[in-house]
């Protein structure tokens, strides 16, 4: 239905007024500046995704987490950290795809804003012409009621004169009649002329103002699209980083599943294990009686030394 809905709703009965016009064009600059509105808020999601980035990236190489862990759930650390590095990364990419995303927007308004000003000068130099060839119109409209006036009055007092014996007098009047006759016939040519030049002026206006409406039309659906769709992409952009970092996240849980608490126990007893004998009981020693072969506090004597 392109084109079809605005050259027949922004009419008006005024041939001087733009109303219908000036309507259509407000609403287009209306929906630039929203175009422009949602490329800021790009641009702003985009800085915020880099910052988080950054810091998620500084966090996962800087920040110790677990370091000191052994065997399987070191390795299980290792994994998340590294998984938490490519969330960062995947973020910081998120926001240079929401920048460039933004540009498309800009390239976009300035098309549409070259293709509406073309439009807007030649509706403009059709309006101005119309007003121009308005007013000639009415100042010859004026001039033309006025030479009738003219010839009216000149028509009364020669009816007036008809009994005055002044033959001078009553060749002025007859002249002055037919100069009056002769203006408004001189003027109605005129009155005429501009008034069929006018709606020759008309129809031409009128036929840019249809032409300018479908273009206009034509432009505001296709603006209504483009934002649709740049929307739409957004949250698809939106969902796919959650299912990105979803998808490193996985592998965390899948090399959490990976974590053997026996493995990482043997591992911890194998590799920092002291021996397998406690220290003996501490025997009583008489001071008076010592005993002889007496073992040190601590150590243990042989299969005798519990007697």
């Amino acid at each position: 239905m392109t084109g079809s809905l605005f050259k027949g709703n922004f009419w008006t009965s005024d041939i001087l007024s733009t109303i219908g016009y000036d309507s259509i064009i407000q609403h287009l600059n209306n929906g630039r500046k929203n175009c422009k509105e949602f490329e800021d808020f790009l641009k702003e999601r985009a800085s915020i995704e880099e910052r988080y980035g950054k810091d998620l990236l500084s966090l996962a190489r800087k920040k110790p987490c677990g370091q000191s862990e052994t065997n399987t759930l070191k390795r299980a650390l290792e994994v998340f950290k590294q998984q938490v590095d490519n969330v960062a990364q995947s973020h910081i990419h998120l926001a240079q795809t929401l920048r460039e995303e933004a540009r498309k927007i800009e390239e976009f308004r300035e098309k549409q804003k070259l293709l509406q000003k073309k439009t807007e000068l030649v509706m403009d130099a059709a309006h101005k012409q119309k007003s121009l060839q308005f007013k000639k119109t009415m100042d010859a409209k004026k001039n033309y009621e006025q030479k009738c006036r003219d010839k009216d009055e000149a028509e009364q007092a020669v009816h007036r004169s008809a009994n005055v014996a002044n033959p001078k007098q009553q060749e002025k009047l007859f002249v002055k009649l037919a100069t009056s006759k002769t203006a408004v016939e001189d003027s109605d040519k005129v009155y005429m002329l501009h008034v069929n030049t006018l709606d020759k002026v008309r129809n031409e206006w009128q036929s840019e103002h249809i032409k300018a409406c479908e273009v206009f039309e034509t432009q505001e659906c296709e603006r209504i699209n483009f934002f649709r769709n740049a929307l739409w992409l957004h949250m698809n952009q939106l969902s796919q980083q959650c299912v990105t970092s979803d998808e490193m996240y996985e592998k965390v849980r899948k090399s959490l599943e990976m974590c053997s608490i026996e493995k990482d126990i043997e591992y911890f007893v194998n590799h920092r294990r002291t021996g397998q004998t406690p220290p003996a009981p501490i025997m009583y020693e008489n001071f008076y009686c010592p005993q002889k072969n007496a073992a040190p506090p601590g150590k243990a004597t042989g299969p005798n030394s519990a007697r």
